[in-house]
């Protein structure tokens, strides 16, 4: 193999379909492929099972980066069959509790570092100023860019300190959006003055914690760039360089969601995302090995063609080489988290906002509304275990009864069910806390939660209880 190829390999962090690697993957990690990213279908809920995929991993490849998406709340992977051990970013920003936050950040940490785990995709470090957002919500802090860089420098402090390396996202700011860059190319409409004010202001303090990486988003922001998604543009990018002072490795987001892709191939998006300044390229789930050497072949005759400059995937490759460098090679043993299960429920609860007067739930059935989850979140479990499921738009039985639902005030299906629910309802929303619409006039009394996690889900349990509500 060529240096170039061997090169083209090292600056991809791909991703495989399965619990267990392939042998046609393992030769690309023998041939120097950079990491692997591991989503849902790869881990089982089992720690030892992850645990030993990734020592598959290193097997084939010791010097390799192994990656997820463990933000804790809506997004996890490690519990994705059941629901995260600890609290989401909008409970913490809620809380505004910097230590927990912090501890919070160091158990996900030692928990990752535990199966070897060493680059974790996250905090998302977006300002969700936008509450019709369907991407992010509760994966934010909260809507407050000084509230939100508090806690997203106080997670990656925490998280750092268990040896995984932090990728704060989404690179210049997903929050202002009311598109899904996995389906679509959104815009952020805002002005120079405003990204500094409010997108960049978590971005740069997580720079200044130390963050080893920063994950891009494929979005087009026409201040900075009015043609190419942030992944793809040099002005963008060289923001984090030039003015934040941002020196780690930049990774891209998924290159295969429409944001990046839709309008070019996976490869060539790939190349753009190079020369822009992106060092880490990411695919998504679930991925043929196929995809790994077509984006390979691209960047060899890039470089051959002059397109993309040898000095600039040299770089990338360096950059990837000393991001795994600076995380814990020999994983400690996880012990258990530092942060008490009963402090992170009590933060959940704290965190919880009651509308309304609580209906007597004596004899009350939950009945959760299926709505789809966003792609980052997936299908795992949410909220309490339901008695019923109904879909969006059917009628709800007669009260009392308790209302599960996520992200209501974007569903008007759903606001139509509860507008003509009769009896006692108690709506439970675990997506961002959005305004009644549709239902404002119905005396229904709801608990906004701030999005999902065991923690969480034990919260709203007390609630129901001193409702009177038994299992």
């Amino acid at each position: 193999m060529s240096v170039v190829g061997e090169l083209a390999l090292r600056v991809q962090l791909a991703s495989f379909e399965g619990p267990s690697l392939p042998a046609e993957w393992a030769a690309l990690l023998e041939e120097g492929l950079g990491g692997v990213c591991l989503f849902g279908s790869n881990l089982t809920g089992s720690l030892d099972d992850a645990a030993s995929l990734v020592a598959a991993v290193r097997a084939a490849r010791p010097g390799a980066i192994v990656a997820t998406d463990e933000e804790g709340g809506d997004v996890t992977r490690l519990h994705s069959r059941d629901a995260s051990p600890v609290p989401g970013p909008a409970v913490l920003g809620a809380v505004d509790d910097e230590e927990l936050t912090r501890g919070v950040g160091a158990a996900v940490g030692a928990e990752l570092a535990s199966v070897g785990i060493d680059l974790d995709l996250g905090p998302v470090a977006d300002v969700n100023s936008n509450p019709d957002n369907p991407v992010i919500g509760t994966r934010s802090f909260g809507a407050a860019p000084s509230l939100v860089a508090r806690h997203v420098a106080a997670w990656v402090d925490g998280l750092q300190s268990a040896g995984v390396a932090a990728c704060v996202k989404h690179f210049p700011g997903h929050g202002d959006t009311a598109q899904d860059s996995h389906l679509a190319l959104p815009v952020v409409d805002a002005t120079p003055a405003t990204l500094r004010e409010r997108e960049l202001v978590p971005f740069a303090a997580a720079v200044g914690a130390g963050a080893a990486a920063v994950m891009t988003s494929h979005l087009v922001v026409p201040a900075l760039d009015p043609a190419l998604p942030a992944t793809l543009s040099a002005p963008v990018l060289g923001l984090l360089r030039d003015e934040l002072g941002f020196y780690g490795a930049i990774v891209s987001d998924a290159l295969d969601m429409a944001g990046a892709s839709g309008d070019r191939s996976i490869p060539e998006a790939a190349v753009e995302a190079l020369v822009a300044g992106v060092d880490l390229l990411c695919t998504g789930p679930d991925k043929p090995a196929t995809l790994v050497r077509d984006i390979q072949a691209a960047i060899v005759a890039a470089v051959a063609q002059g397109r993309l400059p040898l000095a600039r995937l040299v770089e990338a490759a360096d950059r990837v080489a000393v991001l795994r460098r600076s995380v814990r090679v020999s994983p400690p043993k996880c012990e258990g988290f530092s942060v008490e299960v009963s402090e992170m429920v009590a933060a959940a609860r704290r965190a919880c906002v009651v509308e309304g007067t609580l209906p007597d739930l004596s004899g009350a059935r939950v009945v959760s509304i299926a709505t789809e989850a966003n792609i980052a979140v997936g299908e795992g479990r949410w909220g309490v275990a339901a008695d019923l499921v109904v879909g969006e738009g059917d009628r709800l039985p007669d009260g009392p009864v308790v209302v599960q639902v996520r992200d209501g005030h974007r569903r008007p299906g759903v606001a139509a069910m509860l507008a003509a629910a009769r009896g006692p309802v108690l709506v439970v929303e675990w997506g961002w806390p959005g305004p009644r619409t549709g239902w404002a006039d119905a005396p229904h009394a709801r608990v906004c939660t701030r999005g999902n996690s065991g923690p969480s889900i034990a919260a709203v349990e007390e609630i129901l209880r001193e409702a009177g509500w038994q299992r």
